[in-house]
């Protein structure tokens, strides 16, 4: 992927599929606990293996990597301290039809890994398209410092409504979502006066 070139976004739904990690350090343990948190079934190689990666519910394939490891993989990231093993991961990627991520190589990568952060159901990510992970992780702790856990509770609150609205057979796609975010419930929320929230919620969309 040719650093700069223009990506589209995606929040990728991984569960129950098979991820394959190449690599078993300090590096991988970030890619694996990520994850292993959104729920992937998580296979690691690599001849040596940190013990917190051990310790977590994956498959550990103890030795080289070999390109089989990956012919049946939804998805894969090179992490090795190697760069050629990871350019070798890709390239194996490529030939089979599997995404592949090589860990601070944005020119072997099909997809870039965005620095997140989370609050409730709520992700934000962060991207530079590869030009700079560090920038991407100053902006994503800037952006995590507004995000308190008001936001969480908003985002189910709204979440109800829409569903709510839903199974009464009308269509939410027209409501007006902006008046109801710019109408103070976040602050009223923010000091804990939830039900005046919900009241407030209630007066913009019925």
């Amino acid at each position: 992927m040719p650093v700069g070139q223009r990506l589209y976004p995606v929040s990728l739904v991984v569960a129950g599929r098979r991820c394959v990690v190449v690599g078993g350090g300090q590096v991988a343990l970030r890619k694996v606990s990520a994850l292993v948190e959104a729920g992937a079934s998580v296979v690691v190689v690599a001849p040596e293996i940190c013990d917190e990666i051990v310790a977590m519910d994956v498959e550990i394939v103890d030795r080289r990597y070999e390109p089989s490891d990956i012919s049946s993989a939804w998805l894969v990231i090179a992490a090795t301290d190697d760069p050629a093993v990871n350019r070798r991961v890709y390239a194996d990627g490529g030939a089979v039809g599997v995404w592949v991520n090589s860990a601070d190589d944005p020119e072997a990568c099909a997809f870039t890994l965005p620095a997140v952060a989370r609050q409730g159901p709520v992700t934000v990510a962060v991207s530079t398209g590869g030009h700079s992970p560090a920038l991407a992780g100053w902006i994503r702790d800037q952006v995590a410092g507004c995000l308190g856990p008001e936001i969480g509770v908003l985002a189910e609150m709204l979440s109800a409504a829409r569903e709510q609205i839903q199974q009464s057979g009308r269509s939410t796609e027209g409501l007006d979502w902006r008046k109801v975010l710019d109408s103070g419930m976040l602050e009223l929320i923010r000091e804990g006066q939830t039900a005046q929230a919900r009241e407030r919620l209630e007066a913009c969309l019925y």
